[in-house]
């Protein structure tokens, strides 16, 4: 029983509200990408640079709000133009790994996409082994071929198989493999360590002026395009409002997410993550599936799984 002024939360009320968080978060992730696929599939919207520009200048106003403002977490400077270049070559490779993976959902299913996605802890591995030269134990090195195994098989039993999608998502998984190598080497003095939400709030802006040459030049009118699409149909503004709104809860509910909860928790949950957006994107989108695709999704999060456990085992 609690009395006035010495209120604490009930562990019900606890559990809930990790509940809802977790919530928010696979409702967050799994529907930026099922919008981003809607939007540059379905839709039409064929612009994946403008796309990744309009969440990452959403990343930069609602990190603001959410720092500066409410206060969400409290804000950390950038100490010396020293720091303020290595975030900026870590946002360079963020929008590489965002705008590859953006384009590769114009090619490939979900399913397939998330399959590829899974791969990430190998290319960790390889970074980290060349960067750091940093030795794992041979078992941590065994699981990886069934992550490896897994795509193989399942991109020989993807019906919709895309070379330059693959290319492009294998990209993707390898800039964010990159990116959270070098993030490790960079920022890894105490007076230099950010977490996540002012990290965002630091590479944000700097990608949306990296983004914006990059759209001006090889994306030519998208703003007069988009705004003649929007003549037509106002549903594109709105698309474009909520998926970017969207690609900031990402960042937000993993931040809060990994806070509330333990390592393992952490750890499980993700790799089922990845398992909900197949089996959502199957329901919504029809693609065709096969057995041989599925088999080899399935051996690639079973591998993992098992890098995961290995790693925790050799700490």
């Amino acid at each position: 029983m609690s009395t006035k002024g010495n209120w604490s939360p009930s562990p019900v009320s606890g559990r809930l509200f990790t509940f809802g968080l977790v919530a928010a978060w696979y409702s967050s992730n799994i529907g930026v990408l099922l919008l981003n696929k809607y939007l540059l599939s379905n839709y039409g919207f064929k612009y994946p640079i403008f796309l990744t520009m309009c969440h990452m200048s959403a990343c930069s106003l609602l990190s603001y709000v959410a720092i500066a403002w409410l206060r969400v977490v409290p804000m950390q400077t950038v100490r010396s133009r020293l720091q303020f270049v290595k975030i900026a070559a870590l946002s360079l490779i963020f929008c590489g790994s965002v705008v590859s993976g953006n384009v590769s959902l114009r090619y490939l299913p979900v399913s397939f996409n998330q399959a590829v996605g899974a791969t990430t802890p190998f290319f960790t591995a390889v970074f980290a082994y060349v960067m750091t030269v940093k030795r794992e134990a041979w078992i941590t090195y065994c699981t990886l071929v069934p992550v490896v195994t897994g795509v193989i098989i399942a991109s020989g039993g993807e019906p919709s198989f895309h070379l330059f999608g693959f290319i492009m998502c294998i990209s993707a998984t390898a800039a964010r493999a990159l990116k959270s190598v070098l993030q490790g080497i960079l920022l890894s003095s105490e007076g230099e360590k950010l977490n996540s939400m002012n990290l965002l709030l630091y590479m944000a802006p700097i990608a949306v002026v990296l983004l914006l040459p990059a759209t001006i030049v090889m994306e030519e009118n998208v703003v007069g395009i988009t705004l003649a699409l929007a003549r037509k149909d106002i549903n594109i503004i709105w698309y474009l409002l909520f998926n970017s709104s969207l690609a900031y809860f990402v960042n937000l509910t993993n931040f809060l997410v990994t806070k509330h909860t333990s390592a393992l928790t952490l750890q499980v949950l993700g790799n089922a993550k990845g398992a909900v957006a197949v089996v959502v994107s199957i329901l919504i989108f029809k693609n065709p599936v096969t057995v041989t695709g599925m088999l080899g999704y399935s051996v690639t999060v079973i591998g993992v799984i098992l890098y995961s456990e290995a790693k925790k085992r050799n700490k």
